[in-house]
């Protein structure tokens, strides 16, 4: 009885300080990206972060980990997998050898154009590619879709025509799709990791490569003699953010409910300060005096039909579908 008294005894003096009774330990989330502090992405999960926080009267806290201090993507997939960090925004090349459907999107020309592909990730197409994602024994619970916007080509020489291309060597990502992708169009495929691109163009190992305006601009490659910018929007490959489903399974079901409301306001928010950036970023370029050439992209999309073809075969419905997407 003596016990019990002191029990109670100590609960009034905890609710006398204003405290909470057995207050509930706080969760923190790490959440992982390679991209920098302020990049879209980053800003968009921080602010997650800050709703699941308000929302749940402070039981989770996002802790933002940007910039690679946690690892390279592939190191971070493996950490989120085992739990030991929560959330991560990744690229879908992870994802290809456990779900197989995703590797559609990296496929040339797949989408019309931008607004195409939003449609397709924001409606069914989308919704089901994420749950295949968390069904998939990759351990991942997929949250949502991120714009990481067009590729287009940056070059020394301009290239106004399919022509212009013939010869030049580019460097694609480390993919024999890419690398199949590139020869199509006429470049001369060459592969190599991101970090070595500035170097290589500036020692002229490759005459140019391709990417978005906030990359090129971010990573200072357009220093390096990059005169132009050719809008050949050859790809437009969404990315995913992800979360550990070792911590997801031990969230209650209407906290997990929340966060999916949050992850979906986060696709749209990126979407928008995505937008805002490569506008921003597109602005500095041409200052800095790189000319922007706009053309017909039919021939490059008619050049790769063979590469949609041989790596698109086992999807044929999905690119159907994802084509009828009006």
């Amino acid at each position: 009885m003596n016990l019990r008294r002191t029990f109670i005894a100590a609960a009034a003096a905890i609710a006398g300080l204003g405290l909470p009774f057995a207050a509930a330990a706080q969760t923190v989330l790490k959440a992982a990206d390679v991209h920098p502090a302020g990049y879209p992405n980053v800003v968009a999960m921080e602010n997650l972060g800050k709703k699941l926080e308000a929302a749940s009267n402070g039981r989770y806290k996002l802790q933002m980990f940007p910039g690679g201090v946690l690892g390279a993507e592939k190191e971070v997939v493996e950490q989120t997998q085992v739990g030991a960090v929560q959330i991560a925004r990744i690229s879908l090349g992870v994802l290809g050898p456990v779900v197989p459907d995703v590797n559609v999107f990296n496929m040339p020309f797949v989408f019309r154009n931008e607004a195409h592909m939003r449609k397709v990730i924001d409606g069914p197409i989308g919704d089901e590619l994420l749950k295949k994602i968390s069904d998939s024994p990759a351990k991942l619970v997929a949250l949502g879709w991120m714009d990481s916007g067009s590729r287009s080509l940056y070059t020394k020489t301009p290239v106004r025509k399919m022509e212009d291309l013939k010869g030049q060597k580019i460097r694609v990502m480390g993919n024999p799709l890419f690398r199949d992708m590139m020869n199509a169009m006429g470049g001369n495929a060459v592969s190599m990791g991101h970090t070595e691109v500035f170097s290589a163009l500036q020692t002229g190992v490759v005459d140019g490569a391709e990417n978005n305006p906030p990359t090129l601009f971010a990573s200072n490659q357009y220093t390096a003699g990059i005169k132009y910018y050719t809008q050949t929007n050859h790809l437009i490959i969404p990315e995913i953010f992800v979360m550990s489903k070792v911590t997801w399974d031990k969230m209650p079901p209407a906290d997990q409910a929340l966060l999916k409301k949050f992850a979906r306001e986060a696709q749209m928010e990126q979407r928008a300060l995505w937008d805002k950036s490569v506008a921003d970023y597109s602005a500095k370029l041409k200052a800095a005096g790189i000319e922007w050439i706009e053309i017909d992209n039919k021939p490059f999309y008619d050049a790769t039909a063979p590469v949609r073809a041989k790596y698109g075969a086992d999807y044929a419905d999905l690119i159907k579908r994802i084509n009828d997407v009006k």
